[in-house]
């Protein structure tokens, strides 16, 4: 039990060190992997579901050959891409969102490091927080933007496969 609060303590000192942005950070990356893994449930619970509604649809329809069945089968397709690909435009803004908090930290961190030498001159200790106000929410943000770019390059190829395979199921011929 102690180490739960061992590690509580760490993580406070770690946000305090980090400066005002920080919490911003961390509330962005909370967000960006509650939307990943909500695209990962859907794709293990949900999508199967849809696709078997689509296909459904799509094979008990009469004819599948005119200009409008095409365009039927096109929204369909259309409205169900969109479906798959959900959340993952608002995924890949925290990702880029990600960084630039980084660097505003960065920025709010130098203003700090300035200000304590305005006021106690070029002294060592006194812009060491200033320094790490400036350097941990940098490595924060980056670190919450590699991990959200790796997560959206295995959705947009799960995205990017499921829909070319809900296309190759809706066949044009009886």
């Amino acid at each position: 039990m102690i180490w739960l609060i061992d590690i509580y303590y760490a993580i406070v000192t770690f946000m305090e060190r980090g400066g005002p942005v920080l919490p911003l950070i961390a509330i962005l990356t909370f967000a960006m992997w509650t939307l990943i893994f909500e695209r990962f449930w859907y794709f293990q619970v949900e999508h199967k579901t849809l696709v078997h509604q689509i296909r459904d649809k799509w094979e008990a329809r009469p004819e599948r050959n005119s200009w409008t069945a095409h365009q039927i089968r096109e929204g369909m397709i259309s409205e169900a891409s969109g479906k798959i690909q959900g959340s993952l435009p608002l995924i890949q803004t925290c990702v880029a969102l990600a960084p630039l908090l980084g660097l505003m930290g960065t920025v709010t961190g130098m203003v700090a490091v300035f200000d304590s030498m305005a006021y106690q001159g070029g002294d060592a200790r006194s812009m060491a927080a200033g320094v790490s106000m400036a350097t941990i929410p940098t490595m924060a943000g980056m670190v919450a933007s590699l991990s959200g770019v790796f997560a959206t390059t295995v959705l947009q190829r799960r995205i990017d496969f499921e829909t070319e395979l809900l296309e190759d199921h809706l066949t044009l011929d009886h």
